[in-house]
């Protein structure tokens, strides 16, 4: 067991349930295997957390909260956004957490619903908070689905074209989509 100390134990059991929820989604992972993971008993991560869903929505805002693809300058925001999804889906990239935490957990309704309200919370927000535009909400979401869209093409799947092509010419034609959708 590990030692006691309150704030290490919670993220302990955070970073323990980020990385299962993120392998497995959240259907596919119980607490006790978590609980196990992070050095602790079940009981010590439901008193914690409540529940499976308070830690799975505990491990949302974290995972939501960090800053993966958007950057805050609105006149380099397109620009920003192709280059760093093209950097961060090449082959020799790390992987996205918040991506795949989505992607396995989805199917789940109240999962969906949790990851729904932290993309809302976090990521469209400050798309709309860095926009000079603010009547432009629909240009955030779109954005967000082309990026999840880019993303699971291009790791994921592994699509031939998106692979083999160019970077640079990657970057240039998302950067022009990215600047439509989020046009004033």
């Amino acid at each position: 067991m590990r030692p006691r100390n309150a704030a290490a134990t919670r993220e302990a059991i955070l970073n323990s349930a980020l990385e299962a929820f993120t392998r497995a989604g959240y259907d596919a992972v119980g607490v006790r295997e978590i609980a196990e993971s992070a050095g602790v008993t079940a009981m010590l991560v439901n008193r914690y957390f409540g529940s499976k869903e308070g830690l799975f929505a505990e491990v949302v805002e974290a995972a939501m909260a960090e800053r993966t693809v958007l950057t805050d300058d609105p006149a380099t925001l397109a620009a920003d956004i192709a280059a760093v999804l093209v950097r961060r889906t090449a082959p020799d990239a790390g992987r996205l957490d918040p991506f795949l935490l989505m992607l396995r957990s989805a199917p789940n309704p109240r999962a969906a619903e949790i990851l729904r309200a932290g993309i809302e919370r976090h990521v469209e927000k400050h798309l709309t908070d860095v926009l000079p535009d603010k009547r432009n909400t629909e240009g955030p979401a779109l954005a967000l689905a082309v990026i999840a869209g880019f993303w699971v093409m291009r790791t994921l799947i592994g699509s031939t074209e998106l692979a083999r092509a160019d970077e640079g010419v990657l970057e240039a034609k998302l950067e022009k989509v990215f600047a439509v959708l989020l046009a004033e």
